[in-house]
């Protein structure tokens, strides 16, 4: 009897665990609407909005001044499933989306930590960990990414130890769904390719009869996974860009100027707790790695390119807390873990109670959100609500030159004055954006820039180096004049157009 109460108060307690560990990031985010103070999401909610109104796919720069150039939106599913979200909850639809992708990241980091030894609290405690490495999340479709990553890495190593292809065909629906949500499908792709390779080689090194390789392992059928490489390959082809979206995957993600001006693309600083906890957390994975004695080829390759990765690029170091998390979901953490009848405990309808709960905290605290002005006031507190009412209600002239990181927000909010520059960096491409930041930065004078010369209104940053020289230096003084001032933005107009 005793044993029976004691077991089920553990199932209880892990059940607790489990809903706490889902939903905390989701009821975090619906008290602090960190969704709001994000200045990307807003141009992908205009375009899905666009998709919604004209029924058609964006082919050309809309809602920019550089309307003639063609722009692909690789992201059209998601900002179609945003428009539509829009549509039915208003603007709590974005911190609605922000709980639901953090909600999901935690069920992915739980289960790929969780299905390779079943120990439960030690899958906790790795997806509690890559939640806190995953930080800053933004309602924005390159999450959706950080979750098919998940899956595919999840898929592939299953079918890497159980020798079997079944779960390997998953991918393909994966792919198809992936390539229409967001560019970073590549990425998958090129995991599946370290895949492919890992196992070419191990397959060589077994008809060398290398004795060094991982103990019982069932080899695959390489002509199977090959194949299954091809089709996942031609079904990203199946999008509104045909296969135009392969070749745009470096210019958008890693194009010579975001190097120089985006700080996510630095090299780790080691300036923030999570940069030293994510050091010490490849080092236990490389370390568990090693005690295996066996060549773990495929996790070997994912983890040393993944730290490469996530090492240079801050912005990327969810490409390796993923693996790291899989190679130690393998490792106890001690020799008193958890014993096999004890780890899989948790059965169909726990699993089921603990999705109807976690449901219902999310439902509850989503009902709880706030009303469309307090959402507009805690968006004004990062970007330039007021500023922009008054260029509205004054009927500033066109065209209007505006601060890099508020043109995504102003494609939504002043829909009427197509921006000069948004975070779109595919769009406008390297010689553009370097232009526009040489000028703000400045490295040209203002004269000599026609993006400046043709401005009717220049919304600038209120601390930004352009307008603390507009106000203060004379020779510009007498050429712009100041029309409104707040806490966070400044408006201009050329002194031909002083009203």
């Amino acid at each position: 009897m005793t044993e029976v109460v004691s077991s089920k108060g553990r199932a209880a307690l892990r059940l607790l665990a489990l809903v706490v560990l889902l939903s905390t990031a989701a009821v975090y985010e619906s008290t602090h609407l960190s969704a709001l103070t994000g200045s990307e999401v807003w141009v992908h909610l205009r375009t899905g909005i666009w998709i919604l109104e004209n029924h058609a796919i964006p082919r050309t720069g809309l809602f920019s001044q550089y309307s003639n150039l063609a722009w692909n939106d690789s992201s059209w599913g998601f900002d179609l499933l945003l428009g539509t979200a829009y549509k039915i909850f208003g603007l709590r639809a974005i911190p609605i989306l922000l709980m639901l992708l953090k909600t999901a990241v935690a069920v992915v980091t739980f289960l790929l930590a969780y299905s390779r030894r079943g120990d439960f609290w030690k899958a906790i405690v790795l997806s509690a960990l890559a939640q806190y490495l995953i930080s800053g999340l933004q309602p924005l479709p390159y999450v959706l990414s950080v979750l098919f990553f998940a899956v595919e890495l999840q898929l592939l190593l299953n079918s890497l130890y159980s020798g079997s292809v079944r779960r390997i065909y998953w991918l393909i629906p994966l792919f198809g769904l992936w390539a229409n949500l967001h560019i970073q499908f590549v990425a998958g792709l090129t995991l599946l390719a370290v895949f492919l390779i890992a196992s070419l080689v191990e397959h060589w090194l077994r008809v060398l009869n290398v004795r060094w390789l991982r103990p019982r392992s069932v080899s695959l059928p390489l002509v199977q996974v090959s194949a299954i490489a091809v089709l996942c390959v031609l079904v990203t082809f199946v999008t509104p860009y045909g296969f135009r979206l392969v070749p745009e995957f470096l210019e958008s993600q890693y194009s010579d100027v975001a190097f120089v001006h985006f700080s996510g693309m630095a090299s780790m600083s080691f300036r923030r707790p999570q940069d030293y906890v994510l050091m010490l957390l490849v080092m236990i994975a490389f370390l568990a790695l090693g005690r295996r004695r066996s060549l773990e080829l495929f996790e070997l390759l994912v983890l040393l390119a993944g730290t490469a990765l996530a090492f240079r690029i801050q912005r990327d170091a969810w490409v390796v807390v993923l693996p790291a998390i899989a190679v130690l979901s393998r490792m106890p953490f001690s020799e008193c873990h958890e014993s096999k009848s004890q780890r899989l405990r948790v059965r169909t309808w726990e699993w089921s109670a603990v999705a109807a709960a976690t449901a219902i905290v999310l439902t509850i605290a989503a009902v709880g959100l706030p009303d469309r002005n307090a959402l507009m006031d805690r968006v004004g507190q990062n970007l330039p609500v007021k500023a922009c009412d008054y260029i509205v209600s004054n009927k500033m002239p066109a065209p209007l030159f505006n601060e890099y990181s508020w043109g995504s927000f102003l494609t939504w909010y002043l829909p009427e004055y197509p921006v000069v520059v948004d975070s779109r960096v595919e769009l406008y491409g390297d010689d553009v954006l370097t232009k526009y930041f040489d000028v703000v930065g400045g490295k040209e004078r203002l004269d000599s820039d026609s993006m400046v010369a043709r401005a009717g209104t220049l919304l600038l940053e209120g601390n930004s180096a352009m307008a603390k020289a507009l106000r203060n230096l004379p020779a510009l003084r007498s050429q712009y004049r100041l029309v409104y001032s707040d806490e966070m933005a400044n408006i201009f107009v050329p002194a031909s157009n002083e009203r």
